[in-house]
C-alpha cells in the first residue's frame, strides 16, 4: 500500500493515513539457518523416497556447495523425527537345540571357484505391522543365485527342509554351510544332507563372518526391498519376496561379479 516513490506524500504522512507504523515498513525477517537446511534437508530425503541417512544427506548438501558437519545433519534430521533406510537391530535366529549335532566348519581358507561347490543357507526376520516373519534362502555362495526359498510364520525346522529339498531338485553342491541354528542341526535338516553324500559344514558360534555371502543378500534385500516397498500384509510380502527374487537372479548386477547376474554364472 505504501508507495516508496510517492513525491507527494512522504512515507510519515503515507504511513499515518493508513494507520500502520513506518518502523515496520523496514523491518526485514531474520531467516533462520537451521530452518533453510532443514528445508533442504527434507527436500533431498524426499527426493531419495525416504531413504537417504545423515551421511548421504550430508554429501548431497556438500554437492550444492554448502557445507555442513553430518552431526549437524543429524541432529537436525533428529529433531525432524526422520531417518534413513536401514536393517534394524536382528532378531536372534540361531539359537542352538539341546543334543543336536554341530559339524565343523570346513570353508577356512577355501577357495570358492566354481558353482555347486558350495551352498549356504540362513534365516532373517522380517518385520510386518502386525508380526514377524521368517525368510529362508539357499544360495550357490559361488555365483551368489538364489536356488530355493521360503517364508514363514514361525521357526520350526519343516520349512527349512522343505526349502532345501527344493534346492536339491536343481543340483547337489559338495559342502552345505549353515549356522548352529536349531533348524539346521535338526536330524531332518541334516538326514538330508547325508543321503546324497553332501559335506556339512557349519559356523563357529558366534561368527557372523564365516557366512557373509549370505548376510550380504540380507542386507540387499532388507535395503532395495522390504525398506523400499515397505509391504504392510503377507500376501504383500510373498510378491515383493518373488519379485525380488527373480530381478536378483536374472537383473542385478553384483560388483562382486564384475558386473554380471547371478544366473548368467551360476549357468555359464
Amino acid at each position: 500500500m505504501v508507495d516508496f516513490a510517492e513525491d507527494f506524500l512522504s512515507i510519515r504522512q503515507q504511513c499515518h493515513l493508513l494507520g500502520v507504523v513506518r518502523s515496520g515498513l523496514y523491518y526485514h525477517p531474520i531467516i533462520d539457518s537451521d530452518s533453510l537446511t532443514a528445508n533442504l534437508i527434507m527436500e533431498i530425503y524426499q527426493q531419495s523416497d525416504y531413504r537417504y541417512g545423515y551421511r548421504k544427506i550430508s554429501h548431497a548438501l556438500k554437492n550444492k556447495h554448502i557445507l555442513i558437519n553430518h552431526k549437524k545433519v543429524l541432529g537436525l534430521m533428529q529433531e525432524m523425527n526422520i531417518q534413513g533406510l536401514f536393517p534394524k537391530r536382528k532378531v536372534n535366529t540361531s539359537k542352538s537345540a539341546l543334543n543336536q549335532c554341530v559339524y565343523p566348519y570346513l570353508l577356512e581358507g577355501m577357495m570358492i571357484d566354481h558353482p555347486n561347490q558350495v551352498w549356504g543357507t540362513d534365516i532373517t526376520y522380517i518385520h510386518l505391522p502386525d508380526r514377524f516373519m521368517y525368510f529362508i534362502a539357499i544360495i550357490d555362495l559361488y555365483s551368489r543365485y538364489i536356488l530355493s526359498y521360503d517364508l514363514s510364520p514361525t521357526l520350526e525346522a519343516g520349512f527349512c527342509v522343505e526349502t532345501l529339498k527344493a534346492a536339491l531338485e536343481i543340483n547337489i553342491p559338495d559342502i552345505f554351510n549353515t549356522d548352529q541354528g536349531a533348524q539346521f542341526t535338526s536330524k531332518d535338516f541334516t538326514l538330508e544332507l547325508q543321503k546324497k553324500n553332501i559335506r556339512i559344514s557349519m559356523d563357529h558360534k558366534g561368527r557372523c563372518f564365516d557366512n557373509i555371502l549370505v548376510e550380504r543378500l540380507w542386507r540387499t534385500l532388507k535395503q532395495e526391498a522390504i525398506f523400499y516397498y515397505r509391504p504392510e500384509t503377507v500376501i504383500d510380502l510373498e510378491k515383493c519376496l518373488e519379485k525380488f527374487v527373480i530381478w536378483y537372479n536374472n537383473e542385478r548386477l553384483h560388483q562382486s561379479l564384475n558386473y554380471v547376474t547371478p544366473y548368467s554364472i551360476y549357468y555359464a
